[in-house]
């Protein structure tokens, strides 16, 4: 039997976070998404040992200040994709990015295409298409309400955007979702009726 599952990163990380932390007995305070500050040194065989401990998950700890920059750049683009409230517009996203991280935005993004061989614009298309999926599975909004909610100018941008990247339109993804779902409905009700009956 398939189970199907969602998750929120910010929230997995987190938590693998503060087990690896406690393990280790480290004083820790999260400061922002995707950064954390250790109240005391922390000697080089417990640093060693709590990236090993991460690197199981696949959380590496950043030393490049290049790296650094360019993982809060995603993590905020992240955190902007996945606000309840409307996300801000692409003019606004400029603004929003040199704001919160006090470099000019032609720096950000020329350190970011380098950096990822992508550029910001692209990796927000990804992000929102990600959101959207996320919506289309764990929600009963429409083309239109998800459109609205990312800030796409209308629903066949929206449409036309995730098509692109996953290759289908939302509608067809829904109706896929819709068709796994009912089969594992199916599947389930079946192994329901098996079990009673022996």
């Amino acid at each position: 039997m398939k189970i199907h599952i969602s998750f929120d990163m910010n929230t997995v990380g987190k938590i693998i976070l503060q087990e690896q932390m406690d393990k280790l007995q480290l004083e820790y305070s999260f400061t922002n998404t995707g950064e954390f500050e250790l109240q005391e040194p922390v000697p080089d065989d417990k640093l060693k040992e709590l990236t090993l401990g991460l690197s199981k998950y696949g959380i590496e700890i950043l030393e490049n200040k290049k790296n650094i920059l360019v993982q809060k750049i995603k993590d905020l683009i992240i955190e902007m994709v996945y606000m309840d409230d409307n996300i801000p517009t692409t003019s606004s996203i400029s603004s929003y990015l040199t704001d919160k991280l006090n470099y000019a935005y032609g720096h950000i993004a020329h350190l970011f295409s380098s950096t990822t061989f992508t550029s910001i614009e692209n990796f927000i298309k990804l992000q929102k298409t990600e959101r959207a999926k996320h919506l289309i599975i764990n929600s009963d909004l429409t083309c239109s309400e998800i459109a609205w909610k990312l800030n796409y100018s209308s629903v066949a941008h929206f449409s036309s955007q995730f098509k692109n990247v996953t290759g289908l339109t939302p509608t067809a993804f829904q109706r896929i979702i819709n068709k796994r779902r009912e089969f594992l409905m199916e599947e389930i009700q079946y192994e329901i009726n098996n079990n009673i009956k022996t």
